[in-house]
């Protein structure tokens, strides 16, 4: 049996069994990269160049969208790779530094998703002492916990993971290097290191959780107390596509996580692993700009210039 001294490359799982397929999905990935990049990246120009966007809310959504970017740019890119070349195979370090810059981002997310429930609860539930709580400094100082939360996180998974020795082949039952499919070649069952970690970063993840619900529940009774059907109007219509977001993000990761193994198969492994990894960031720049007219009207901007310029 090899040992992790040994390895010197992981082999992911193919997307289809046929070079037709492979390619097709090539094409089919490349697409909802684009689309992706294209969204987020036009989230980001807007924000920044419309002066009428330097609020704390399009701030953590400039913010968004650059994790949405890395999240989105650490996985497709090597399976798209994979898929034209027709090979699986992924370096010891690449493994490593997938891993890692993948739970950055999705974990740095999380919390900035937390913070931006905590933003609408004040905005909406203490409005009158918003520019005090939300002022720019306090806006960065949150931004930058939600990253360095991310690099911690990451950083003490990766390690604890790759710290494990492996001796059930090098075979990841996945499109990228994913935490579960890792720890199926490990040679031990458990490891208390990375117990610890897991149950660290589990209750800081249901703290999140429970800061959210309670921020909105709190959000919904205020809102629901507003004499004005349009004051009641314009407080949902920027709420619905964070909470949105917060939905689609949660329940995605959560059942790719806690999902019980009975239920495991490579295909639902590889469906869901879509499901929270791509999906996510190619559909958060459309929710965040379905219903809001100052996105809709700086993009409009940006493309109008961009149109220009040609």
């Amino acid at each position: 049996m090899p040992n992790s001294s040994s390895i010197s490359e992981f082999l992911l799982l193919p997307l289809a069994d046929t070079r037709q397929l492979q390619l097709l999905h090539f094409w089919l990935l490349l697409g909802i990269y684009l689309a992706a990049l294209l969204g987020n990246g036009l989230i980001s120009t807007a924000v920044a160049c419309d002066r009428r966007l330097h609020t704390p809310m399009y701030f953590f959504l400039l913010n968004l969208a650059l994790l949405d970017l890395g999240c989105i740019s650490t996985t497709l890119p090597k399976a798209m790779a994979n898929a034209l070349w027709d090979t699986r195979a992924i370096s010891y370090a690449g493994c490593a530094a997938q891993l890692f810059f993948f739970l950055f981002f999705i974990s740095a997310e999380y919390y900035l998703l937390t913070i931006m429930s905590y933003d609408r609860y004040v905005a909406i539930c203490k409005p009158l002492h918003y520019g005090t709580l939300m002022d720019s400094r306090a806006c960065a100082t949150m931004a930058a916990a939600a990253w360095g939360s991310g690099v911690l996180s990451s950083l003490l998974h990766t390690a604890s993971t790759f710290s494990l020795p492996l001796c059930q082949g090098n075979v990841v039952n996945q499109f990228f290097c994913e935490i579960p499919q890792i720890l199926k070649l490990s040679c031990s069952e458990s490891n208390l290191r990375e117990v610890l970690v897991i149950i660290f970063t589990t209750s800081l993840a249901f703290g999140c959780f429970v800061f959210i619900v309670v921020s909105y529940v709190q959000i919904f009774l205020a809102v629901l107390r507003m004499p004005s059907e349009q004051g009641r109007h314009k407080a949902f219509s920027t709420c619905l596509p964070h909470l949105a977001v917060v939905s689609l993000f949660l329940s995605t990761a959560f059942f790719a996580y806690l999902k019980p193994p009975s239920v495991s198969s490579p295909l639902l492994d590889l469906s869901v692993a879509l499901l929270y990894a791509v999906v996510p960031p190619t559909l958060n720049p459309i929710i965040y700009s379905m219903r809001n007219r100052e996105i809709k009207h700086a993009l409009r901007k940006v493309l109008q210039y961009a149109l220009f310029q040609l």
